[in-house]
C-alpha cells in the first residue's frame, strides 16, 4: 500500500511539474525585444523560422554574427542562403555554419566551442518555444558565464492553453518534458556525455 502511495505522488508530482513545463513553453512567445548581445545562435529545427529568425536579428544588429548550429553535411551555403530573408552582404560577412551537432548537447558543445573561439560573453539564442528551455539548460552546462537571451519562435499547434487534448501536441510536449528532465540531471551531475536520441531533422541533424 505504501509502495502505490509512493507511486502515485511520484505520478502526481511528474504531472504537475509536466503542466508547468508547457506554462513555461508558451511563456516564451511572443518572443520580448532582446537586448543587444554579442552575437546570435540559432539552432536548426524542423522548419526554416528559427534561422529567419535569427537573420532578423542579425540585420537589426541584435548581435555582431549568427551561428546556425547543427547543419546538415548535405546542404550547401548558398541552399540555406536561399530559404532566407535578408540581404546576401550580411549572410556572406557575419553568418557560420556549425556541421558538428546531431542533438541538443552537440549544439551545446558547438556553441560554446565558438563562443569561446570569438571571444563572446553574451548570447541570443534562437530555437522553438517548446525546444528553449532545454536548450538553455544544456547551453549553460556547455558554456557557465556566458549570459544567455533566450529568443523563442512559436510553435501555432502548441499555442493553446488546452495543448493535452490532442495527441500530436500531447506527444510533443510529454517528450520534449523527458528530455528537459534528462538534460537537467545530466547539468545536476555535471555530465554531457551520454547523449539523448537525436531530434527531428530538416535541414539539420539537431534538435
Amino acid at each position: 500500500m505504501k509502495f502505490l502511495t509512493f507511486i502515485a505522488i511520484l505520478v502526481l508530482i511528474w504531472t504537475i511539474g509536466l503542466f508547468a513545463f508547457a506554462d513555461r513553453v508558451r511563456g516564451f512567445t511572443p518572443a520580448p525585444e532582446p537586448a543587444r548581445a554579442d552575437a546570435i545562435v540559432a539552432l536548426t529545427g524542423p522548419s526554416a523560422e528559427r534561422v529567419n529568425a535569427a537573420i532578423r536579428l542579425l540585420e537589426q544588429d541584435k548581435g555582431q554574427r549568427v551561428l546556425i548550429s547543427g547543419v546538415n553535411r548535405e546542404v550547401r551555403r548558398q541552399e540555406l542562403r536561399a530559404l532566407t530573408p535578408g540581404s546576401n552582404r550580411l549572410f556572406n560577412c557575419c553568418v557560420d555554419l556549425g556541421f558538428e551537432a546531431e542533438d541538443t548537447v552537440g549544439n551545446a558543445q558547438e556553441i560554446a566551442a565558438w563562443a569561446e573561439a570569438k571571444g563572446y560573453d553574451s548570447l541570443i539564442v534562437v530555437t522553438s518555444d517548446y525546444h528553449m528551455p532545454r536548450a538553455l539548460t544544456e547551453i549553460r552546462a556547455a558554456a557557465p558565464g556566458i549570459a544567455l537571451t533566450p529568443y523563442a519562435v512559436e510553435t501555432p499547434s502548441l499555442d493553446n492553453s488546452r495543448w493535452w487534448k490532442a495527441a500530436v501536441t500531447a506527444r510533443r510536449m510529454t517528450l520534449e518534458y523527458m528530455k528537459y528532465l534528462a538534460a537537467l540531471a545530466r547539468a545536476t551531475i555535471g555530465g554531457g556525455s551520454d547523449r539523448p536520441a537525436t531530434d527531428e531533422p530538416v535541414m539539420e541533424k539537431a534538435a
